[in-house]
């Protein structure tokens, strides 16, 4: 039976004792279990269902705890400095001396780390005494939880309990930016925008991710699959109208004859927008289904600053399915 916590010392204990534990950080809800001890995280990825070939962010309390697992260069160190605690996941070489599981970096020579920018998951980490493996707390491909009801919808009877810290801030995951070599590559968009990391380290590229039938090898960070983010509804990408049939996804003034809307931000506030998103891809879900309807029809959201990760998380939810 999953409880429902608010002490954040249990939920450490538990941690260490090599349960697994849903706690809040300022994106999303992470499903939280020891780095260390590889049991533990593969109970991570059989609760969530979720391919090993992904790998899982490290948790830490602060910038010298990860960097005793992972070498950083000077970006990586300015970044830290800028950036952390906060939405921003840095994958970088993985040192021999550390002690994190393998199945947690999916087998690679990297690592993908961060600092946590929520008071209850940098306490949890800090009593914890050890890096916490956490990709976000919900089924593999289904639509990250944003509090602690849209955990247990998922993983009631899968974990050993929810750390309940209200509502995220940010509402999508962290921005995951690849540092493992000479180059620097954007793997997600999140939290902390693209043009925030060129203003404190200069250029960065783009990966790509990959179609659910070419995941057959390690990807290198976690978030790259395609199919990702995905309600049980089909996803339609930029609608100009929408049927009767069909939810709306809205943004700014909605538009008319939808059979259920759920608004982003009625101002067309993209901070908003990014917080209310995978609640909004929830309700009008489970709404939709209630109806009878057909599928969720999204507006156009400006690919610019957050607005690039709600339409990264838009487009996979929208991808063809494995």
């Amino acid at each position: 039976m999953t409880r429902v916590l608010t002490d954040v010392a249990e939920a450490a204990s538990l941690l260490r004792a090599g349960e697994l534990v849903a706690f809040p950080t300022e994106t999303v809800y992470g499903l939280g279990g020891d780095a260390r001890n590889a049991r533990a995280v593969a109970g991570i990825f059989a609760a969530k269902g979720r391919p090993q070939f992904n790998p899982l962010i490290s948790h830490f309390p602060d910038s010298d705890a990860a960097f005793e697992e992972v070498v950083p260069d000077e970006r990586a160190r300015e970044l830290a400095r800028l950036f952390w605690p906060g939405s921003l996941t840095l994958v970088l070489p993985r040192r021999a001396s550390s002690r994190i599981a393998d199945l947690a970096g999916a087998g690679l020579d990297t690592l993908a780390v961060r600092v946590p920018g929520h008071p209850v998951a940098l306490e949890l980490v800090r009593l914890a005494a050890t890096p916490v493996a956490a990709p976000s707390a919900n089924r593999s491909g289904g639509v990250s939880p944003t509090n602690a009801a849209h955990v247990m919808e998922g993983l009631s009877g899968r974990i050993a309990a929810v750390l309940d810290g209200g509502p995220c801030e940010v509402g999508v995951e962290s921005t995951v930016l690849d540092l493992s070599s000479r180059g620097a590559a954007l793997l997600r968009p999140g939290g902390i925008t693209a043009e925030q990391i060129e203003a404190a380290i200069g250029p960065i590229g783009r990966a790509l991710t990959r179609a659910a039938g070419e995941a057959t090898q390690s990807l290198r960070s976690p978030g790259m699959m395609l199919s990702h983010y995905a309600p049980s509804l089909p996803v339609r990408l930029g609608a100009a109208d929408v049927a009767s049939e069909e939810a709306l996804l809205a943004f700014g003034a909605p538009l008319p004859g939808a059979g259920a809307m759920w608004n982003l931000s009625p101002s067309r506030d993209l901070a908003e927008a990014a917080a209310r998103l995978f609640a909004g891809l929830r309700w009008l879900d489970a709404e939709g289904r209630r109806l009878g309807l057909t599928r969720i029809a999204t507006m156009s959201v400006p690919d610019r600053g957050l607005g690039a990760a709600i339409n990264d998380r838009l487009e996979r939810a929208a991808a063809p399915r494995d």
